[in-house]
């Protein structure tokens, strides 16, 4: 511990915060470097693979068994105890107009890491993480990718396969998603 953190071991909430002051200010000197990568979740819902900020992502879980909820768009799957939380679980794909995958063992749910949205999104296969370069954007592909156009953060091309990059903060704060009810 440097000697200014030292001085601050009496006050953990005044420590935790300088911690994470350089945290952040670690944080934006690596994200404004011309030369870092870009990482992301790997994904697929339907035939188009996504990948979602790894922020936006607090865990990755086997489908939980949901309990409906009446009168709901039939995108909203359900509720489910995660973890003793109460979590909706989405499937992104009904939502955006995609055919309904049928139940396979390669499906998830990514858990979205936001303390005021307690949602988890269905998802065909998990890829894991993937990185991508500055030379691997393809904007253009960002801007002909309906029905995911409005929650596109930018897309990646990497080894000929395209990459959207897809915002589930962006989603949930979308009017039609906070309008589960039929």
């Amino acid at each position: 511990m440097t000697a200014s953190l030292r001085s601050l071991h009496d006050r953990p909430f005044d420590l935790l915060r300088a911690l994470e002051r350089r945290l952040e200010a670690a944080h934006s000197d690596a994200a404004g470097s011309a030369n870092t990568s870009w990482v992301g979740l790997g994904l697929r819902l339907a035939q188009t693979w996504l990948v979602v900020p790894r922020d936006e992502v607090r865990e990755v879980i086997p489908p939980p068994p949901v309990t409906r909820v009446p009168t709901a768009q039939p995108w909203l799957r359900g509720v489910a105890n995660v973890r003793g939380e109460l979590c909706a679980i989405v499937d992104p794909a009904l939502m955006l107009g995609l055919p309904e995958a049928p139940p396979q063992r390669l499906q998830r749910v990514l858990l979205l890491n936001s303390p005021h949205w307690p949602v988890g999104f269905l998802v065909d296969e998990v890829a894991g993480h993937r990185s991508f370069a500055p030379h691997d954007q393809r904007p253009q592909l960002a801007a002909q990718a309906d029905p995911f156009t409005p929650w596109l953060l930018g897309a990646f091309v990497r080894e000929g396969q395209p990459w959207l990059a897809f915002s589930l903060q962006r989603l949930v704060r979308d009017g039609a998603f906070r309008s589960a009810a039929l």
